[in-house]
């Protein structure tokens, strides 16, 4: 091992005893017919192990597809219960994440940190399913995630010294200061051993000391969003098909780097609260869209970077067997990381004349000596034209020759026998064309090594065939693919002169790779930055598509004339704009509208705007102010889903019970359709009930609803505002029919469209009739529900003074006016007040 006696780095882990037999998976008996949930995972099945990987080009658009993230997961007993501890490792990337909180009886900042995380495999105590005994929480957990495999382990491996122990011997030094922050966060330390411990396991490998990044996550600093919430608003998967493009994740990423596209992901899914943080990043967005220059020089740097921190995940691991594939896995990766490091200098290049704080910091970190130290010491030792290249047969050159001559001379003489075999190979392969008279060429893929290959009609051909001593012959269309035993012969003694190179290679590689490690971890930084500056060019790409303006962050919820940016990149038509607006003292807005008015799709629309804001993008809209949000709760129902059952009731139940138990008043709730899968009369109960609940809190609330019963809460509530979508209503050409025109567009007041239902009666064939005596109960009924319901002259004018005076408010915290400026809108302000004010003496009936 070139980083030294591995046995020395941490405990031997060939002795892991998991809760059963099985070599790989612990599964206890009682828990056998729920782990591992997907059939493609048997509880038998081995992990290949990572260092048989070498880091890939791949595209930003599949960096998050394939699941690669071990979780580990444990709770307190007894009085501790509800206190969980998380420790999850990306097994392309060397990052232990932490996290410890405490958690209510639905668990539901698990389930979410664990939607986020999108694991391969999680681990947990055998003791959480024992037979009749299990957790609610591994319950929960197996119900939410079916399709991951699941592993027991023996409780004694969550042990919260041996995971402390762990943490000293393998944390960067760079990342010294976790300790102060995990040393008495029992839990998140008991879930690190007991993943370490499995990870090594499975990998077959060790990692190297002082060689992972160790970060402790606070549920504090970043917003929550459910998993229910994320899937509603389609952030990160689009709900009608997964390959699809249209979330807002689709709409934001132009990453060029699989890093930023996971960078970008995680953003969406857990958005910041700080917001010194966000507006630095936002000046930051602000300075690539006014430097054309500055943009395209830094996005066409940051294309060439490839997966940096699979880079390291790889570089870190230590063997603990050394075989052909290992070899040739280092010789790749120290390619890479010599592609890697040749692009630090053309980067700073790009942000040398940057001007925000962020970008400047970003300039200094990458100013770090060790990366010219890595590099000198690389070139010293490999050729200065080795790079990476796209092509298996190129890239395969490119490993055999890494290595300078004269610095092995063994290894010098099997090139050139590698040489001379392939120019064998070429030569052979030309005579046979010139013997056969047919336009043969050599081809090279990974799987069948050389080839010949030729594009022929078939008709030329001998009885249309290709002579007998070409064998293994595919063809499509007009091209055949095909070999003959003297070219298989010649591809072994090729495979086994490059067993020698790379076993040659390997020894000098590992040399070097000890002499530079202790410099490796400046490409942690290196991997922070790149990554960064990736989002935030996909922030400013995405901008320049389309009008979006930078947020401001106050105590108000103001967005003019905004849109929505997934339905904006769907429609051929720009969307129809809307305006929002709440503050403290009008927090909860209730809208009415028929179905298909645009209610769901402007719900949506504020809570994307809001996501948008938070992570430090542009949004759709003329201007736009937010208030933070700490949570964004969404429950949204479906327009042409309403029927009355109690699966559809139960989940309404399940999803309202949630926000409740969770919301605060620094929250935005969405509710879109409440009380739809029972009776009118007991989904109306339920609506006030929850309004009235939610009224008392400080959140900013949207509350879409068909019971036009709810709009008269604002009688009882001055913080209560009501708006409706506006239709239009169309005689036909032949003007004996009515049809209802959608404009989407937001107006005050409840909708005037009191009798949809009825309209849409009267274009079917219903019996005029019974149409006419439904008309007739309606108003009935509706005339003696308004009465009860009138304001008086007092409400009205406690109402007028509640709204004076959070204006008041608003204008002392918010304004930027100068003084006449200020004195006019006081004038306005006043006029209001009194307009909104009933006269002296005005009584109920006028």
């Amino acid at each position: 091992s070139y980083f030294g006696d591995k046995s020395s780095c941490v405990e031997n882990t060939s002795a892991l005893n998991l809760a059963s037999s099985s070599p790989v998976r612990g599964l206890n008996s009682a828990c056998l017919g729920k782990t591992p949930r997907s059939s493609s995972r048997s509880a038998g099945r081995s992990h290949t192990p990572l260092m048989g990987y070498s880091v890939t080009s791949s595209s930003a658009a599949s960096a998050h597809a394939a699941a690669s993230v071990i979780v580990a997961v444990v709770e307190g007993r007894g009085l501790a219960r509800g206190e969980v501890g998380m420790a999850s490792i990306d097994l392309k990337n060397p990052e232990v994440m932490l996290s410890q909180f405490a958690d209510n009886t639905t668990y539901a900042k698990v389930i979410t940190k664990l939607k986020i995380l999108t694991p391969l495999e999680i681990i947990m105590s055998n003791t959480a399913c024992d037979a009749g005994n299990t957790t609610k929480l591994f319950s929960l957990i197996t119900e939410h995630f079916r399709n991951v495999t699941f592993t027991t382990v023996q409780r004694k491996y969550f042990n919260e010294t041996k995971g402390l122990e762990y943490i000293e011997q393998l944390c960067a030094s760079e990342f010294s200061t976790i300790f102060m922050e995990v040393q008495s966060k029992y839990y998140c330390l008991a879930a690190a051993a007991a993943l370490l411990k499995y990870v090594e396991f499975i990998q077959n490998s060790v990692y190297a000391p002082k060689s992972l990044k160790v970060r402790f996550q606070g549920s504090e600093k970043t917003a929550m969003i459910d998993s229910s919430s994320a899937q509603n608003l389609e952030l990160v998967i689009n709900n009608r098909d997964s390959r699809n493009s249209h979330t807002l994740f689709g709409v934001l990423n132009y990453t060029k780097t699989p890093g930023g596209s996971r960078r970008l992901r995680s953003n969406i899914l857990e958005p910041l609260v700080d917001a010194e943080t966000i507006n630095t990043r936002l000046d930051c967005v602000q300075e690539l869209l006014q430097d054309e220059e500055l943009f395209f020089g830094l996005q066409a740097v940051i294309s060439k970077f490839l997966d940096t921190e699979q880079l390291l995940s790889v570089l870190v691991q230590i063997p603990k067997q050394d075989t052909v594939k290992t070899a040739e896995s280092k010789i790749t990766n120290l390619i890479y990381l010599k592609h890697t490091l040749e692009l630090v200098e053309p980067l700073k290049a790009a942000l040398r004349s940057c001007n925000t704080p962020l970008l400047k910091a970003y300039y200094s970190s990458l100013e770090d000596t060790r990366f010219g130290i890595i590099l000198e010491k690389i070139t010293t030792v490999i050729n200065d034209d080795t790079r990476y290249t796209k092509g298996c047969l190129s890239m395969r050159t490119q490993k055999c020759y890494a290595v300078k001559p004269n610095i092995n001379e063994f290894l010098d003489i099997a090139r050139r026998t590698y040489t001379e075999i392939v120019d064998d190979i070429a030569g052979m392969i030309t005579q046979l064309a010139e013997k056969y008279n047919l336009p043969m060429k050599t081809s090279f893929s990974s799987a069948r090594g050389f080839f010949i290959q030729m594009n022929v009609d078939s008709s030329t051909l001998p009885n249309g065939q290709l002579p007998s001593e070409f064998t293994k012959i595919t063809r499509m269309k007009n091209t055949y693919s095909f070999t003959s035993a003297d070219l298989i012969k010649m591809n072994e003694r090729c495979q086994e002169s490059l067993r020698e190179i790379y076993h040659m290679t390997y020894l000098i590689v590992c040399k070097l790779l000890n002499e530079i490690y202790e410099h490796i971890h400046c490409l942690y930084k290196l991997s922070d930055t790149v990554s960064m500056l990736d989002m935030l060019l996909s922030f400013a790409h995405a901008c320049t598509l389309s009008d979006y303006v930078r947020p401001e962050f106050t105590d108000t919820l103001a967005i003019k004339q905004g849109w929505h940016p997934i339905l904006e990149k769907i429609a051929v038509e720009k969307p129809v704009s809307n305006n929002t607006y709440l503050t403290e003292g009008n927090n909860f807005v209730i809208i009415t509208g028929p179905n298909m008015s645009g209610k769901s799709t402007y719900l949506k629309q504020i809570a994307l705007c809001q996501i948008m804001a938070q992570i430090g993008s542009y949004v759709p809209a003329e201007y736009c102010s937010f208030r933070i949000a700490e949570q964004i709760f969404t429950r949204i129902g479906m327009d042409d889903d309403i029927e009355t059952n109690a699966s559809t009731f139960m989940k309404e139940m399940k999803e309202i019970t949630y926000i409740i138990q969770n919301a605060n008043d620094k929250s935005l709730i969405i509710i879109d359709e409440l009380g739809r899968g029972t009776s009118a009369e007991e989904g109306i109960g339920i609506c006030f009930a929850a309004c009235e609940y939610l009224l008392n809190l400080k959140a900013f609330t949207l509350f879409a609803t068909h019971f036009l019963e709810l709009c008269h809460i604002d009688a009882l509530y001055p913080n209560v505002e009501n708006y409706h979508f506006e239709v239009q209503h169309v005689r036909s050409s032949a003007g004996n029919k009515e049809k209802i025109a959608y404009t989407y567009t937001l107006s005050k007041g409840y909708t005037e469209e009191k009798n949809y239902g009825i309209k849409a009666a009267e274009v079917s064939s219903l019996p005029s009739s019974i149409i006419l005596d439904a008309k007739e109960i309606t108003n009935h009924i509706a005339k003696q529900i308004l009465q009860r319901q009138k304001s008086t002259p007092e409400m009205m004018k406690q109402r007028a003074v509640y709204h004076l005076a959070m204006r008041l408010v608003q204008t002392a915290r918010n304004s930027r006016l100068d003084p006449d400026s200020l004195r006019i809108y006081l004038k306005g302000l006043k006029k209001k007040y009194e307009a909104s004010c009933p006269a002296p003496g005005q009584n109920d009936e006028q």
